[in-house]
């Protein structure tokens, strides 16, 4: 057994959810949200980095990693898959890897709100899920994919950096596509979607104007699309798509957003006093108020229109932190540390 093997069999035992390993340092987990040096294990040498990167990076990925001293891609051990990140620090090949556990979880299981599967029943729209980096949110989009795998008989496809969770067909057809290994580019293999009689699309992130664009005109005719951003919250995601295009492009693409729009899922992944992670989260519905405030560049409106929206189906961040925190599942000092709106929250304590 090698030296990374070695130590994704602690990451398994020890239920943790990341592993790091770097040139001169030694290798740390992750679990339950803490970082964890393991001190007893000798700092990994650049020979020993080397001898891993050229076992796991395939030969299209060495030639990648050469060019921009980066790799994304799944690593495999056991029957355990890893998100697998490899990059360059001041000369030094450093890892990380998360785990993907084997089994897609359900809506239920990851304590999300019973209002997303509403939208894995819609024909069409584009609904995002958005937060920080290592908060859920492949996880979420998973679990949503998988609900209309149980549920209908659709043509699925998935567009992914690398591809995490492996979806077994059910009542869909699923068709799984990596970036880099089976298609060029996110935006490349969502045009090439349309020539498949495809029902669902989930894009594994919205990296640049022409894949948001793509994905906004796929919903527009007739499509499901899925999908990420690195953003906070309703208001933000909004006014970053609009910013990824050029003046002249943003009054289009707002007219378009406003109509194919589903909805806005914001989450992050809380401390648990018991033990572990919980969400906390926030969920925008998109309706004829909604659209008008998208339409007419009155984003910042939107988080008064979620404060009060609860019948349309909107939750709030700050009473979804509120009620974890009376029901003894978060303290009230994570509730502040992660709030987006403290001043809120304070008054609503």
């Amino acid at each position: 057994m090698n030296d990374l093997d070695k130590l994704i069999e602690l990451v398994i035992r020890e239920g943790a959810s990341d592993l790091h390993i770097s040139e001169e340092r030694n290798p740390h987990i992750r679990v339950s949200g803490q970082l964890i040096p393991l001190l007893k294990y000798p700092k990994f040498t650049k020979v020993m980095m080397e001898s891993i990167v050229n076992k796991i990076l395939s030969d299209i990925k060495k030639t990648s990693f050469k060019t921009s001293q980066s790799a994304d891609l799944s690593y495999s051990y056991k029957e355990n898959r890893f998100r697998t990140h490899i990059f360059v620090d001041q000369q030094r090949l450093c890892i990380a890897l998360r785990r993907i556990p084997k089994k897609i979880p359900t809506l239920n299981e990851l304590n999300l709100p019973a209002e997303l599967i509403n939208f894995t029943r819609l024909k069409s729209g584009f609904f995002l899920v958005v937060g920080p980096t290592g908060h859920g949110k492949s996880t979420t989009l998973a679990s949503m994919v998988e609900s209309i795998n149980n549920e209908r008989l659709e043509n699925i496809i998935t567009i992914e950096d690398p591809i995490e969770y492996l979806f077994e067909a059910k009542k869909s057809i699923i068709h799984q596509r990596e970036v880099g290994l089976d298609t060029p580019s996110f935006a490349s293999a969502l045009h090439d979607s349309f020539r498949a009689d495809v029902n669902v699309i989930m894009v594994g992130e919205m990296r640049d104007a022409d894949t948001i664009s793509t994905a906004v005109s796929a919903a527009e005719t007739g499509h499901l699309v899925f999908s990420t951003l690195h953003t906070n919250n309703a208001a933000q995601t909004i006014d970053r798509i609009l910013d990824s295009f050029s003046a002249n492009q943003q009054n289009q693409v707002r007219i378009q957003l406003s109509s194919s729009l589903s909805g806005i899922f914001s989450q992050r992944l809380i401390p648990r006093i018991s033990g572990g992670l919980i969400p906390a989260y926030e969920l925008l519905v998109n309706n004829v108020a909604v659209s008008n405030l998208i339409r007419d560049k009155r984003t910042h409106e939107l988080n008064t229109m979620i404060e009060t929206g609860s019948q349309e189906g909107m939750i709030d961040f700050n009473r979804c932190l509120i009620e974890k925190v009376n029901k003894g599942e978060i303290t009230i000092e994570n509730a502040y540390l992660y709030s987006t709106n403290t001043r809120a929250l304070e008054k609503m304590l």
